[in-house]
This record gives structure tokens, sequence and C-alpha cells, in this order.
């Protein structure tokens, strides 16, 4: 274990009361997943502890327990591979992965997103904090990359009039379209984002949102053509 942050709502102070705690758990090599079930054990009323990779590639397993009657969750966090992240970040690269809990995929910036919006809590070494300095300077590369990767809307919007009665593969295509610009505005106005949870709704408070972002979102997650007005907006927007 090299270092643990409170993340999440609570380390942006954007929680309500029943928010659950949120503790990543960054670490190198091997964790030894048997001590933190004994920790788990002492503290929670229930717990369940998982190894890496038991919720998927990218979220990296972690636990879920009840402390005081509180949720409480631990996220493991591989730093060589948040460290390697960053460095993508900026050259201007990212990657978008499956994995459970995230529709619209996830976004390997997310890791340096992570780190510059947490609350670090223990860090001995400091490497976990000198990581964070650096990522609060959202990286110009990955702000451009995430722009130019604009032309997946336009793609998946195009997918969606080929399909125009399989309602369901229009909502999927039309869903990604309008997540892609969400991340488009995150990077041009240079904020962080984590997860598609709450994104359009973060997206709308920009400066450089185009006026109603939300609600033309709404709308065109069912409508090619409101997405595709939607997207000439985000365009503009974003230039």
């Amino acid at each position: 274990m090299v270092a643990v942050v409170l993340g999440g709502s609570r380390a942006r102070g954007e929680h309500r009361p029943d928010s659950d705690y949120d503790y990543g758990l960054y670490y190198r090599g091997d964790l030894d997943v048997d001590a933190l079930r004994t920790l788990a054990a002492e503290v929670a009323t229930k717990h369940d502890v998982y190894r890496p990779g038991d919720w998927g590639p990218w979220v990296d397993g972690g636990a879920w327990l009840t402390v005081d009657g509180l949720a409480v969750d631990w996220i493991y966090r591989d730093l060589d591979r948040v460290r390697a992240s960053w460095i993508d970040c900026q050259a201007g690269r990212y990657t978008v992965g499956q994995q459970p809990g995230h529709p619209l995929g996830f976004y390997s910036h997310a890791y340096a997103g992570e780190v510059a919006l947490c609350q670090v809590l223990a860090d001995p070494t400091g490497a976990v904090s000198a990581l964070r300095e650096q990522a609060r300077d959202y990286p110009r590369p990955l702000a451009d990359a995430l722009v130019a990767g604009l032309w997946e809307a336009d793609f998946m919007i195009g997918a969606a009039r080929k399909a125009p009665l399989d309602r369901v593969y229009v909502t999927g295509c039309l869903f990604r379209a309008v997540g892609v610009m969400a991340q488009a505005l995150h990077g041009r106005a240079g904020r962080w984002t984590i997860n598609e949870k709450g994104i359009v709704a973060a997206a709308a408070k920009l400066d450089i949102a185009p006026p109603g972002f939300a609600a033309a979102a709404e709308a065109a997650v069912t409508d090619a053509d409101a997405a595709a007005a939607l997207l000439g907006r985000v365009r503009a927007a974003t230039r």
C-alpha cells in the first residue's frame, strides 16, 4: 500500500448526507488482500473484500463495507498504471475500455482525474501527492484529443439513422454520441471528469457549454436530428 485518498462526491464537496465514502487505495506490486480482509472485519459490521481484477479490467477491485451504519467503498488503484495513464494524458492519448458500471466505457484519463480531485489522507512517500500537484494542470494535448474525438459522435448519429426502427440500438448510439460531446466539453474547459454519472449535468455548468445543454442532451438520446443539432453547437463551443 502506497497511499489512501478520499475520492468521489465527498472529496469534491458535492455529496449528500447519504452519499458513500469512497476511499482510493493506491498500491504497487502484489496487494495483501488477506490483510485488508482482516482490517475490514475489525472496523465494519458488513464487509465484502475482493481481489484486484475481480471487478473488471479498469475498476481494479476493492471492498464494500458498512461502518457505523454508513456505506464505505474501498477502490484499488495500481499506482504504476495510474502514472502510465498520466503520461498518456500529457501526450494527448487516451483509451476507452469496457467496464461494468460504465455504459459509456471507462476513459483512461479518469485515473488522472481521480488523483487531481481527491483529498490525500495518507501518503508516506509523497508519491500520490506529487502526482496530484501535476494533474491539477489539465494537459492541453488531452483536451485537443477529446475534442478531436467528436468524430465518433458524428459517426454514431449516422449509425442511429441507418436503423431507425431499432429503438434500443438507436438509443445506445445516441447515448454514446452525447457522452462523447460531454467529454469534449470537459476537455476544452480543462475540467476533469471521472465517469459518465452526472457528466451531462456537469458539462451544462461549464462556461463554454451551449445554452440549454442538459435539456438538449436529454432530447438528443432519442432523436438523431436533435443529436446532430447539438453536435453542431458543441463543435462551435469547443473550437
